[in-house]
C-alpha cells in the first residue's frame, strides 16, 4: 500500500486502460483517522469523472467503515488500517483494512435513542452491497462497499 499520495491508474489491472482509478493509504488507528480517509477520499473523488455524483454517499459509508475499524477491531498497539478506494467505470469501490477477524455484523435492532450501533444500517443502505473477506496476508480482513450513482438499493 502507499502511505500517502495521488490517486493512481493500476497499471496491473487489464481495466487500466478503461479508465479505472485506484488510491491506497495506510492510517493510524485514532479517531481523527475517518477525517483524513474522507479527505482523502474528496481529493480521489475531485479528479474522477462523475466523482461528484458519488461524494456524498461515499463519505459517509467510508466514516462508518473506518470507525467500525478504530473502535471495534481488537488488535495490538500500532496496526494501521488500510483504505482503499478503486473506481470502475461509474462505480466506486470502497475497502478499509484491518488487522481483526471480528467480522462486521449489523445489530439486529437499536433503539431510537441509542447513539450507536446504526453504522453498517447505513452502509448497507447507503451501497450497492457490501461485505467483508479476509485479507490475502492472512492476518484481519476487508470491508468493502460499492457505490453507484443514485445511491444504494435501500
Amino acid at each position: 500500500m502507499l502511505s500517502l499520495g495521488e490517486p493512481q491508474v493500476t497499471a496491473e489491472s487489464p481495466e487500466a486502460d478503461a479508465g479505472i482509478a485506484a488510491f491506497d493509504a495506510r492510517l493510524t488507528r485514532h479517531r481523527k483517522s475517518a477525517g483524513t480517509a474522507r479527505s482523502h477520499l474528496r481529493a480521489f473523488l475531485a479528479g474522477v469523472p462523475g466523482g461528484d455524483a458519488l461524494v456524498d454517499d461515499a463519505q459517509v459509508v467510508l466514516d462508518e467503515l473506518v470507525t467500525n475499524a478504530v473502535t471495534h477491531a481488537r488488535v495490538p498497539r500500532g496496526r494501521r488500517i488500510g483504505i482503499r478506494f478503486e473506481m470502475v467505470r461509474d462505480h466506486l469501490r470502497l475497502e478499509v483494512h484491518d488487522a481483526s477477524s471480528e467480522k462486521p455484523a449489523i445489530r439486529p435492532s437499536t433503539g431510537a435513542d441509542s447513539e450507536s450501533g446504526r453504522g453498517l444500517c447505513l452502509v448497507e443502505a447507503l451501497s450497492v452491497e457490501w461485505g467483508f473477506m479476509p485479507r490475502p496476508e492472512g492476518i484481519g480482513k476487508i470491508v468493502w462497499a460499492l457505490v453507484g450513482p443514485g445511491g444504494g438499493v435501500a
